[in-house]
């Protein structure tokens, strides 16, 4: 791809791994490729920023919220027991009230680095302040599954999955209606007040439509087949395959254990970084598997590894801080995991089947795709009984189905190149201004 001159992009994201992340790829091949990219985001990110030679503006007037911190921020927050109530204290506090901050800090930055462009995570509530008080465009890229409202969908955020008969239908007509007007009453409030204040109208609707409607372009991460049909898609939304993180040139070798040599059934568990009570998915599973022809690798992300070390002693259990997906999921039958959406993702791309287990951050959503296209099966749950996970996963082994499913929406995600299609995209963008059209198998979706 020839550039006439090299463009200003200037990335952001809620501060978040999950936000920050899948955007890392990008950022890097956009500047391989000459353009200025300079990425605004917390100082926990400072490290990995350097590591990746990308100049960074920290946060000055925004609240320095991640996902890990926000019992700690937020003392209060720990006294809600609600699902729906914490989602909605969250979507406030996290969320909404910190979209001046982060218009404030932008607008300062923007006179140091006059930015042509602004790529961020779809959940960056900066969006409409960058779009219409400091007017330069924003592509902003769908890190989870696709949050705007449909007339064919129920409403976003209860983890629920379509209905197509005439009933199902009218519930979800009036779900939707119930979920903005009580459910996410207060949340919608707040923004629309809160944008108000600065002439951005955002009455009427949601904070998840917003962020998408005033978007110029979102770049939804995953493919068509990963996402319920709707009729009434977005004209700005755009499927690039699986976004994953940078992953920079490889320099050591693949990992690898001699067990892996010693048993036939290979069962993979995380829960990810963020969460950090090894209770709820990675002890249930070791006694559910335990002493069993199964082998057990667990990546602790960090969390209680020595512990898990000790009281898990048994031959046919590995368990490490991390080790490198790519390596592992092309050696294992089952994925066990609370749902972040990039090894989601991964897994899809290893044709890995599932068994889910997550509420909380979004990850009902993504964990109710799972069993809706039926490539795992999902335990609703944040605690999965051990009896659970075992008859999940011997389901898995008896039902071909899973690995039919998952290896035919694997084939859907190797036709799309996400770091080349965003290039183009930002290319489109920046010299014509104009959004370019639709993808045919788009138009009906």
């Amino acid at each position: 791809m020839v550039h006439n001159h090299s463009k200003k992009i200037l990335f952001a994201n809620f501060p978040a791994d999950g936000h920050f992340n899948p955007l890392t790829g990008l950022a890097v091949h956009l500047r391989e490729l000459g353009h200025d990219v300079r990425w605004y985001t917390s100082a926990s990110f400072a490290g990995r920023l350097e590591k990746l030679q990308i100049t960074h503006y920290p946060f000055k007037r925004a609240m320095e919220v991640s996902d890990g911190n926000f019992d700690k921020v937020f003392p209060e927050r720990t006294k809600i027991k609600s699902q729906v109530k914490k989602l909605c204290f969250d979507l406030i506090h996290a969320f909404i009230l910190r979209a001046p901050e982060y218009f404030a800090d932008i607008e300062e930055i923007e006179k140091e680095f006059p930015f042509d462009l602004v790529i961020c995570d779809c959940c960056f509530t900066g969006i409409p302040f960058i779009k219409e008080k400091i007017r330069k465009p924003v592509i902003s890229i769908g890190v989870l599954p696709l949050t705007e409202t449909s007339r064919d969908l129920p409403p976003v955020g209860l983890g629920m999955t379509p209905s197509g008969s005439f009933f199902g239908r009218k519930k979800q007509a009036a779900l939707r209606w119930f979920a903005d007007k009580v459910l996410f009453r207060e949340p919608n409030a707040v923004m629309a007040a809160t944008f108000g204040k600065y002439g951005i109208n955002a009455r009427g609707s949601n904070v998840f439509d917003v962020l998408v409607r005033k978007s110029t372009l979102l770049l939804q991460s995953g493919t068509p087949g990963f996402e319920y049909r709707r009729s009434d898609l977005g004209k700005n939304i755009r499927f690039i395959g699986a976004l994953l993180p940078y992953s920079g040139k490889k320099k050591t070798a693949a990992w690898h254990d001699e067990k892996l040599g010693r048993y036939e059934k290979v069962i993979l568990v995380t829960q990810g970084t963020v969460e950090k009570d090894i209770s709820k998915l990675l002890v249930p599973t070791l006694e559910a598997f335990k002493d069993s022809d199964h082998l057990v690798i667990v990546t602790t992300g960090g969390s209680g590894t020595r512990e898990l070390r000790q009281k898990y002693p048994q031959d046919n259990i590995i368990i490490e801080d991390f080790i490198p997906f790519s390596d592992v999921m092309p050696l294992a039958d089952v994925y066990i995991t609370n749902g972040g959406y990039g090894g989601v993702m991964l897994s899809i791309g290893n044709k890995l089947p599932l068994v889910v287990a997550g509420v909380h951050e979004g990850k009902n959503e993504i964990n109710a795709r799972v069993g809706y296209f039926k490539i795992g099966i999902n335990l609703r749950t944040e605690q999965p009984l051990p009896l659970q996970l075992r008859a999940s996963v011997e389901e898995i082994y008896r039902n071909a189905g899973y690995r039919k499913n998952i290896k035919k929406l694997s084939q859907e995600f190797r036709q799309y190149s996400p770091s080349l299609l965003c290039a183009g995209y930002v290319d489109d963008l920046l010299e014509t201004n104009k959004l370019s059209p639709m993808a045919p198998e788009l138009l009906n979706y």
